[in-house]
């Protein structure tokens, strides 16, 4: 399975300079290897709020925009149900206190780790600098799109003070 958080599925409902790239991308891979979580769902709302506060969308066009992307996680993606597991392996990461992991980032990695994703897909740039694991990078028509993998057992311990 192949996890994918909100930054890397915005540009394909939101058009930015990565959305043929990513449409490209997309088109490339099997649906029946792709999940995203509720958590994702809920982001991505939070992002259409956001747009509309600020005025880069106005409300009809934040709800158009929010139905595309549900009608594509409904045809193209798993979606995972966050469960208690996942909570708490997100809070254990965020005892990493080195790693400046956000709540929704924690949650994210716990959801694909707890349901073992091959890699998490991500457009995060962050999640690069405060983990450091950065394992693979793939081109997609000359695009960089980041996959990571993760060693959870390492994450979900954490670092002690001296």
């Amino acid at each position: 399975m192949l996890y994918f958080d909100t930054s890397f599925l915005a540009p394909l409902i939101l058009p930015e300079a990565t959305s043929d790239p990513a449409a490209a991308f997309f088109c490339s891979l099997s649906a029946e290897e792709l999940a995203v979580s509720h958590w994702t769902r809920v982001e991505f709302s939070s992002l259409l709020a956001r747009e509309v506060r600020i005025g880069g969308l106005d409300a009809a066009a934040a709800m158009r925009a929010d139905a595309k992307f549900e009608a594509m996680v409904d045809d193209s993606f798993l979606v995972l149900l966050p469960s208690a597991d996942d909570f708490a392996l997100a809070k254990r990461f965020l005892g990493r206190f080195e790693t400046g992991l956000r709540a929704g980032d924690a949650l994210h990695l716990a959801i694909a780790g707890n349901h073992r994703a091959a890699a998490i897909y991500t457009l995060n740039r962050t999640w690069h600098r405060q983990l450091g694991i950065c394992i693979s990078i793939e081109s997609a028509l000359g695009w960089q799109c980041s996959a990571i993998r993760i060693d959870y057992a390492a994450m979900a311990t954490p670092v002690m003070p001296r």
